[in-house]
This record gives C-alpha cells, structure tokens and sequence, in this order.
C-alpha cells in the first residue's frame, strides 16, 4: 500500500463494508468490521451501501428504518479498493436482490477484469440459524470467481470463538454473520467480535498481498 494509506473498502447491502442492509443487521457486522480494518496500521477502511432498488411505499409498508447516511457505492468505486468485504442479509439462502443487483450492474468491471487479483470477504445475516448462514456466501462466491477476486475466509482463526455452543452464534469459516430473528435481534457480543476479527484478518492479508510491512 502507498504511504499515503490506501483504503480497504468493505460491502456489504445496507440493511446490510460494501453492503446491503435492510433493517442493519448486516450494517452493524459492517462497523465492527470497519474497526478491525481500521486497527492494522497503514490501513484506512470505508463504508458503502448499494442503491436499494424497492419502491419507497413497499419499504414503508415492510417498516425499513431510514437508511443511514453511509454514502452509496456505484460499481466504478470498486476498483479504488485494495480489498473489498461484501456483506448483506439472505433471501431464500442467497444474497438479497440489491446486492445482486448491485453485482450484475459490474459487467463493465467483468469485462475489463478491472477487479482480478483484488482479496474479497464475505459476511451475512439470516433469519434463522437453518436460513442460510452457510448456503449464502457458497453462492456468493460466483461472484467473486467471475470478476477474479480472490476468496479470503476467515478459516477458523477467530479461536476458541468458532467453536462457541452455549450460545447461539451466525457466521463461520467464511466469514461473519448473524442471526436476525424477527428482526428485533441485534448481532450478538460474540458475532460483533468475529466481525472485528475478519476486518483485522482481511486488512493483514491484504497488505501482505500488496507487499506491504
């Protein structure tokens, strides 16, 4: 990375670093992992959300919050990053459809593999614990191979967190997730420290794939 501290920009769909995230779930994975970026020296992280693509009325009758003011990412900023996290919640054990609306307006970026070379992560949200915590970034990874980033999980490096039974727990080897319920569940202590694990884990991997110290 340049002196000057090039930016390892997350994704995720808002509602889900980039991403997308309906009722902030994924948003809240997201800040966690905005920190753990931000703690490796040399790295700066940014939060994006993609464009929502439903209809004000329909998103009022669903009872969305207002998004965030987390700026929205257009398919061209991608290739600023040094590494990119895409997060968003799942619908039928797939990211929801902004992100991959978000996904299919890259073509562009596909065809000029504008992206290839870059490591990416991944991070969900689901509804239950049999929704799609595992189902969801195993489909997600098409989007990745297409454009030739480069697949980062987190393995099973978060410790003796991966193996936590006491409690109920989203994510696992391929990346952070949570569990939201109805919608009133909030990211757990523990799903909010293996999100700020996988900010720190991808920022290091990707200053040692940029030759930095």
């Amino acid at each position: 990375m340049e002196e000057n501290r090039r930016a390892l920009m997350l994704n995720a769909p808002f509602f889900s670093s980039r991403y997308y995230s309906m009722y902030g779930h994924v948003e809240r994975l997201a800040e966690e992992i905005k920190k753990g970026a931000d703690s490796v020296s040399g790295v700066e992280a940014f939060l994006w959300q993609v464009p929502e693509t439903l209809p004000k009325e329909v998103l009022i009758k669903m009872n969305v919050p207002p998004r965030s003011e987390v700026p929205t990412i257009q398919p061209r900023q991608l290739v600023e990053a040094d590494a990119l996290i895409f997060g968003f919640p799942t619908r039928y054990g797939m990211m929801a459809a902004q992100f991959k609306a978000f996904m299919d307006a890259t073509g562009g970026l596909w065809k000029e593999q504008a992206l290839a070379g870059k490591p990416a992560g991944l991070f969900y949200s689901t509804g239950s614990q049999g929704g799609g915590q595992e189902t969801t970034p195993l489909t997600a990874i098409t989007q990745l191979v297409h454009h030739g980033l480069v697949y980062v999980p987190i393995g099973y490096t978060f410790g003796a967190g991966m193996f936590e039974m006491n409690e109920v727990k989203g994510g696992g080897p391929y990346g952070a997730g949570t569990f939201a319920g109805d919608g009133t569940r909030q990211p757990s202590e523990l799903e909010l420290q293996q999100a700020f694990h996988q900010g720190r884990y991808t920022a290091l991997i990707a200053k040692k794939m940029n030759g930095a110290s």
